[in-house]
């Protein structure tokens, strides 16, 4: 392995990095994303995604066939003492390695085999979502359509929460009208849930096998809009005093809902 010493705070890469970890805009406009850990690069490398570079913590022991792995498929190995590496890092105690890869966020998807979605209508914690993402994955969701007012899904808070899921589980951005229009297309229905007279529980059997639920907002539910567009309004049925579930646990017990039947 090959590493380049970075031993000043103005080095181009280390820059490149911190903006990475703090800039939603810069992600956006590069292209990329910034992640730390092991396990994070692990996941990177075996779901396919390109990494460009890997930044390690002098002195720190870290796993050398991994980084041998990542030099192999193309990234550019880094090493910078601690001061320096903790300015590339978001968090106050930094993982001994960090890395950036390319987003893998779509920004054009083909609806043509998707059977079951989740809408997310202007979520805005990067836990939840980091949440969301993790259980699509785990119960092989099709889509998760991030719409109008959603946290960005690359922020490393997020990337953190899904603990390697946001490599593998497919996410596009798209506003809500369009995205239910692709998958009425599909003849996919939609439900919204919501808190309203005219809301209906989800039936014992589960939603069907194909369908789409719209997410809303953490404080404020879904909007009006997607009232109007949804087929169905839906909630989950609850025995107890509670009002309400945070928007990631009603997330994964309405992908269960979706997948139960088909798997």
């Amino acid at each position: 392995m090959e590493f380049t010493e970075i031993t000043s705070r103005q080095n181009a890469t280390l820059k490149h990095l911190a903006r990475l970890a703090r800039e939603k805009k810069y992600r956006l406009v590069t292209g990329e994303m910034v992640c730390e850990g092991e396990k994070m690069l692990y996941e990177a490398l075996s779901s396919g995604i390109r990494v460009n570079s890997v930044l390690v913590r002098t002195g720190a022991q870290w796993n050398a066939p991994l980084l041998t792995r990542a030099e192999a498929q193309g990234a550019a190995l880094f090493s910078a003492e601690e001061k320096l590496f903790a300015l590339a890092s978001d968090v106050e105690t930094a993982q001994p390695v960090l890395f950036s890869c390319v987003r893998p966020v779509q920004t054009t998807v083909d609806f043509s085999g998707v059977r079951r979605a989740i809408l997310l209508d202007g979520l805005q914690d990067p836990g939840n979502l980091g949440t969301i993402l993790r259980t699509a994955d785990a119960f092989a969701l099709d889509l998760v359509i991030l719409c109008d007012g959603c946290t960005d899904p690359t922020a490393p808070k997020v990337i953190r929460a899904t603990m390697g899921a946001a490599f593998r589980q497919r996410v596009c951005r798209m506003p809500l009208a369009q995205a239910v229009q692709a998958l009425k297309m599909q003849g996919i229905p939609v439900y919204a849930t919501a808190l309203e007279a005219d809301s209906v529980p989800i039936p014992v059997e589960g939603l069907p096998e194909c369908a789409a639920v719209i997410i809303g907002n953490e404080g404020h539910g879904v909007t009006r809009e997607a009232l109007t567009l949804c087929d169905e309004k839906i909630i989950i049925p609850m025995s107890g005093h509670a009002e309400s579930l945070n928007a990631g646990v009603a997330s994964a017990i309405l992908i269960w809902e979706m997948t139960k039947k088909g798997g």
